[in-house]
């Protein structure tokens, strides 16, 4: 797998309350040998390495508004928001899976965003490109009713696994009212879920 020298691997068990930006933020001092730094370090050094994960604006702004409460709140409690969360490990190369007369790439190796609730609720967040509904080039797009379908079944096979899945196109992440737009829906999100009350200690 390309890159894999940069993933990342938590190898810590989950608790009730799925994985929290404490739990996080404590296993990535152990990981990165920061026992000499303050919380607030090693936060920040958290923060800039799942950034740097990120492969476009729309993406990053996703990211630095969730993250944005985690300063305003109790942040050690709320929920982490884990991007680029592989979903397979594959160690075959696409001419090794054509050989063996398997597709030459998987539909979803992996998922944008996923938080880990309490209660065991997973849910993923995506950032909808053009490449996920059309081919072609920059210049010369077109619409692609085949990956749409395979997005929509992979989408299927994710919520009968347990998984909520929400969608975000990138475009309505482009404008000014896309951060409001957002704090909206992660308040919404909590509501639902019940994620940030259930996450902090009684």
């Amino acid at each position: 797998m390309a890159n894999a020298d940069t993933c990342l691997a938590y190898n810590r068990a989950l608790t009730r309350a799925g994985l929290t930006w404490g739990e996080l933020t404590s296993w990535w001092r152990q990981e990165q040998n920061l026992d000499s730094a303050t919380d607030v370090e090693v936060q920040q050094h958290l923060f800039r390495r799942l950034l740097a994960s990120l492969g476009s604006p729309p993406e990053e702004l996703l990211f630095r508004t969730y993250c944005e409460r985690y300063v305003k709140e109790d942040g050690g409690n709320l929920p982490a928001l884990l991007p680029q969360v592989y979903l397979h490990y594959d160690p075959l190369t696409r001419q090794q899976r054509r050989a063996l007369n398997k597709p030459a790439r998987l539909n979803r190796e992996r998922m944008d965003f996923l938080l880990m609730l309490p209660s065991g609720a997973r849910v993923v967040l995506e950032v909808d490109g053009v490449q996920h509904y059309s081919v072609g080039s920059d210049d010369d797009r077109r619409p692609s009713p085949q990956l749409y379908g395979e997005m929509m079944a992979e989408d299927r096979a994710l919520r009968l696994r347990g998984y909520e899945v929400f969608r975000f196109g990138g475009h309505e992440l482009m404008g000014d009212s896309a951060p409001d737009m957002l704090r909206e829906f992660f308040t919404a999100l909590d509501e639902r879920f019940g994620s940030t009350q259930s996450a902090r200690p009684r």
